[in-house]
């Protein structure tokens, strides 16, 4: 299964890359998980922020595999804990050869990212800065992964 994580933002601190390369890695050869960044456009006091975040989405969506099935982080989505979301990746593996989760920038994702989603994933109630989502996203996903495979990782 092909999972790409496709996010805003580039050059990210060290800390963020070793987070998100740890979990990466953890998944087993059947599953490849790839990082795909989107540069986030520069911000001034003048900036069309709605443009700005427009023109973002459409990079992100440009990205998105063919026949992906299209997963946005979005804070209005669906919480689950971590049984709920070992079924979605149990399902998602049946049924999908390829997932995009898109986690967008400072002021989220663009609209025509939210409409062009089959599912939209809340991790918290919390607002979280972006470059975090995207360890988060890896940890819980590697997570869902060790409860289907009675791995020891996650402890009940």
């Amino acid at each position: 299964m092909q999972i790409d994580i496709i996010c805003v933002g580039h050059k990210m601190p060290t800390w963020i890359e070793i987070g998100f390369t740890e979990y990466a890695k953890r998944f087993p050869k059947p599953y490849r998980i790839n990082l795909i960044e989107i540069s986030l456009r520069k911000r001034t006091k003048n900036s069309d922020l709605k443009q700005l975040k427009f023109q973002e989405g459409e990079q992100m969506l440009a990205k998105v595999a063919k026949n992906a099935r299209i997963i946005v982080l979005d804070e209005q989505g669906e919480l689950w804990n971590s049984t709920q979301l070992s079924q979605q990746l149990n399902n998602w593996q049946q049924n999908y050869s390829k997932l995009a989760l898109l986690i967008g920038g400072p002021e989220g994702l663009s609209t025509h990212c939210l409409e062009q989603a089959q599912q939209h994933w809340s991790l918290s109630k919390l607002t979280l800065p972006h470059q975090l989502v995207r360890i988060v996203v890896a940890e819980q996903l590697y997570r869902a992964w060790s409860l289907l495979n009675n791995h020891p990782y996650h402890r009940q």
